[in-house]
């Protein structure tokens, strides 16, 4: 597996897209760990066979030793019975001689297999040393991936926030704001003269009043002393 070699083909993921987009880290990535996914997976396929393989020939070595082990318990049987005279001695030797050839014949099958399936031994011992080598790729690269978007989250945040205080007229606001406060200057000094105007009515207003009540008090005790004068009691 290369995975440089596997970004030159990341055109797969959008055969459409622009080269801007073709070039976008995330789905470079993306692809990546799709690629790796399936070598994964036919990784996986090739040491399940391998694995039968092996599995097939450790059968046939326990079956030709045994077939072996027969092999040369026909030969001892057959001597005995020539032994014995149950059957003439040449054709014993001859069928026991026979059985030792079969026997020799399963021991060698029996050793083929034995080879075999230590050469299948390594290769699923290689192959389950490729499949941890990519689970642990597609692992570190599913989290590399996941700290890569939320970088380009955060940068494009920033970028927009950035562009838009770029983009902001400095002078325009401050002059905005002079405005507004020379507006707000007039408009408080508008009011403090109104709140003087208010001020002064109500000043002429107490003035009268006062004058009136100091009026009144003078003509009572004018009225007083003159009923005094006259002999006019108060009822």
């Amino acid at each position: 597996m290369n995975f440089l070699k596997r970004l030159l083909k990341i055109g797969e993921a959008e055969v459409h897209a622009s080269l801007d987009k073709m070039e976008d880290p995330i789905k470079m990535s993306e692809q990546a760990i799709r690629d790796m996914r399936q070598d994964l997976e036919k990784s996986l396929e090739a040491l399940a066979q391998v694995k039968a393989m092996s599995i097939r020939a450790k059968n046939e070595v326990e079956e030709y030793n045994s077939k072996a082990a027969d092999y040369s318990q026909k030969a001892i049987l057959l001597l005995k019975k020539g032994q014995a005279g149950e059957l003439p001695a040449a054709e014993a030797e001859r069928l026991a001689k026979e059985s030792l050839v079969k026997k020799e014949e399963a021991a060698g099958q029996s050793k083929r297999a034995a080879g075999e399936k230590e050469k299948f031994d390594l290769n699923v011992l290689q192959m389950e040393v490729n499949v941890k080598t990519i689970r642990q790729n597609i692992s570190k690269w599913e989290n590399e991936l996941k700290t890569l978007k939320a970088r380009v989250k955060v940068a494009d945040a920033t970028k927009n926030l950035n562009r838009q205080m770029a983009e902001i007229d400095s002078h325009g606001t401050v002059s905005l704001l002079e405005r507004m406060k020379e507006k707000v200057i007039q408009e408080e000094a508008l009011a403090d003269a109104y709140g003087e105007i208010a001020n002064a009515s109500r000043s002429v207003d107490a003035e009268i009043d006062k004058a009136i009540n100091l009026n009144e008090s003078k003509a009572e005790n004018e009225l007083a002393l003159l009923k005094e004068q006259l002999g006019i009691n108060p009822a």
